[in-house]
């Protein structure tokens, strides 16, 4: 990997979203402006997610005045992780850097985060707002305790050893991050990046930052559904990558839900009135969609096996071999004297097993 040598000039690109942030967009780039030196140079990136207020003009300004500022624009809103991707695929510069338009994290600091990427030490750099250097703002302690609880499980997730999972200031070689499809509209952007950094196995550094958060009244947009968005985008974009008995246990909970599914369905149908055959089977069908839209959301991502309409043929297959299987694992078992609900419950586990295969490696 080449490295540079201290006096060899780079270019850093500094991707900055931006929604509604007239109040502090003009002194974030005038704090990003200030890196400038005789080893490094600056292509500034906004890209104006829709705002609703001035932005767009002090962007356009900023533009006017700085050769080193472009702006990019979205016709309608859609998320930082949207505005990222945009801003991600005009970049030229040799390091790419994320830089939020409020003034929580102090881009001055961008120029100690590149090093370890001059030195050809790594390929990504990641600040923690948690690694104890630098003033930090107090504010929210069930936000930080949520943001300790989704870096936990995303480093049991990724084998990484993260602080700060969240942070804004991820910076990248612009190869790396060019080379990452983003799907992420907004702030799952984050564990969906460091899900994918990882399984590139790259080399990952982190680095201590201040931080200066603001308050809801102040602006600040991320809320509990983006936490429980960001649970499922760690499910979701590790899951698949995991050895296959970790697949089988997140498979097993995936069988579970939907066996709840069966029940409580299967109930409901039984109460107004249905006969037990028609009851039985729609149920199960439910059941088996449940499982299905599970599989695809959480566990099995890669490049469809099959087209939509095969993919769903074989997984009906797969269903009804299991089926089968389940009669003759039940008779099986109860011909061997067992009770009948022993010999149910093994033939379930066999099920789960072979169900879990069936999906793994005949399905998706």
């Amino acid at each position: 990997m080449h490295s540079q040598t201290p006096h060899e000039r780079v270019t850093l690109s500094v991707v900055i979203p931006c929604f509604n942030e007239e109040r502090t967009l003009r002194q974030c780039v005038d704090n990003v402006l200030s890196l400038r030196a005789d080893d490094l140079a600056l292509e500034i990136l906004i890209v104006d997610d829709c705002s609703l207020d001035t932005s767009r003009d002090i962007a356009r300004d900023l533009a006017s005045r700085h050769k080193e500022v472009r702006v990019l624009h979205h016709a309608t809103n859609q998320g930082k992780g949207a505005a990222l991707r945009t801003g991600f695929r005009q970049t030229t510069g040799d390091f790419v850097a994320v830089q939020d338009a409020d003034l929580e994290y102090n881009p001055r600091e961008l120029r100690d985060l590149i090093r370890p990427l001059r030195d050809g030490r790594a390929d990504v750099v990641i600040g923690s707002r948690f690694k104890g250097a630098g003033p930090h703002r107090v504010l929210y302690f069930w936000h930080y305790l949520g943001n300790a609880f989704l870096t936990l499980l995303s480093n049991m997730l990724t084998d990484l050893n993260l602080t700060d999972m969240e942070t804004c200031y991820k910076v990248f070689r612009r190869g790396v991050i060019q080379g990452i499809n983003i799907e992420e509209n907004r702030f799952g952007f984050e564990p969906e990046i460091i899900a994918k950094i990882a399984h590139k196995r790259l080399r990952v550094f982190e680095m201590a930052i201040s931080y200066e958060g603001r308050t809801y009244e102040e602006g600040k947009k991320i809320t509990w559904k983006d936490g429980v968005r960001a649970l499922y985008c760690i499910l979701r974009y590790n899951a698949y990558q995991l050895p296959l008995p970790v697949q089988f246990l997140t498979y097993a909970t995936i069988g579970a839900l939907s066996g709840v599914v069966n029940l409580l369905t299967f109930l409901v149908i039984m109460a107004v009135g249905t006969s037990l055959l028609p009851a039985a089977l729609m149920s199960f069908a439910l059941a088996a969609a449940t499982n299905y839209f599970l599989c695809i959301a959480l566990l099995f991502r890669h490049k469809a096996r099959w087209n939509g309409a095969i993919e769903v043929f074989m997984y009906i297959l797969v269903v009804t071999l299991v089926g089968l299987l389940d009669l003759g694992a039940t008779g099986f078992f109860y011909s061997l004297g067992t009770s009948p609900w022993l010999a149910k419950s093994l033939a379930s586990l066999v099920d789960l097993f072979f169900n879990f295969l069936g999906r793994r490696f005949v399905v998706f």
